[in-house]
């Protein structure tokens, strides 16, 4: 299904999607999410890391049929395509995608798997970015786990974004803090990523990821050292986030 034509632009859409669910839980928007007229045809993108079952479980008991892309960078840690494996099972999510980059563009672009090395954007603009927006081009809209605590990056996320003027963007946990996604896992006995409790409490590939330290930001491990927080899935005005955003108060 097509999303409805009755606002102008995705912008109007998402604006009244958002007033529409401003005061629903998570459950909520996600389920009305997938059968809103104004969101047509819905995926969701997980990376079956550290908290992705917290989502997945929520979309599993809506619709098990849901498609769920998955990026297989070709660089993630070994438990987290394990981890892939059996949660998908588990759950019964009977549609994931396995998505990953062009045989072409890597060989022409990472010969030899050291583009992370010297251009970690690039590197992710090949294996992640071009990959996904690929697979998404026959959905409307798609759903993500990002939270509003994560980082600076996300601290005025809403449930619906505008994705350039072409899809929808949904983040049904966008207002959960830190203890709602404790208690979620808690209370549905969830399996976590086995790397969680080795000190990854932030997941990405294995080359760019590493152990975050007691009182550091959760996702300090991601690209230590260099002035990046998203790996270009995630955008921030139609922009590629690097650094933190400085902020206004006034």
């Amino acid at each position: 299904m097509r999303p409805e034509q009755d606002f102008a632009t995705v912008g109007e859409r998402v604006a009244a999607l958002n007033d529409r669910f401003r005061h629903h839980a998570a459950g909520a928007v996600l389920r009305e999410a997938l059968n809103a007229k104004e969101t047509g045809r819905v995926a969701l993108v997980s990376s079956f890391g550290a908290e992705s079952v917290v989502l997945l479980h929520l979309a599993a008991v809506v619709n098990p049929d849901i498609p769920v892309l998955f990026i297989d960078t070709e660089m993630l840690f070994p438990e987290t395509l394990d981890y892939q494996h059996d949660v998908a099972k588990s759950l019964g999510l009977t549609n994931v995608q396995i998505i990953r980059a062009s045989r072409t563009q890597l060989a022409a672009q990472d010969p030899d798997g050291t583009l992370h090395q010297r251009d970690t954007d690039a590197c992710c603009a090949l294996r992640k970015t071009i990959p996904l927006e690929a697979a998404l081009t026959p959905y409307d809209a798609w759903i993500t786990g990002r939270k509003r605590f994560q980082s600076g990056t996300r601290a005025a996320l809403e449930f619906f974004e505008a994705e350039g003027d072409q899809r929808i963007k949904i983040n049904p946990l966008a207002h959960w803090g830190p203890s709602d996604v404790q208690d979620y896992l808690w209370n549905n006995k969830l399996p976590r990523h086995p790397l969680v409790a080795q000190g990854y409490p932030s997941l990405g590939c294995a080359p760019c990821t590493s152990k975050v330290k007691e009182g550091e930001d959760p996702r300090a491990g991601r690209w230590r050292g260099e002035e990046k927080e998203e790996c270009g899935i995630h955008f921030i005005d139609g922009k590629m986030v690097r650094g933190p955003i400085k902020e206004t108060v006034e």
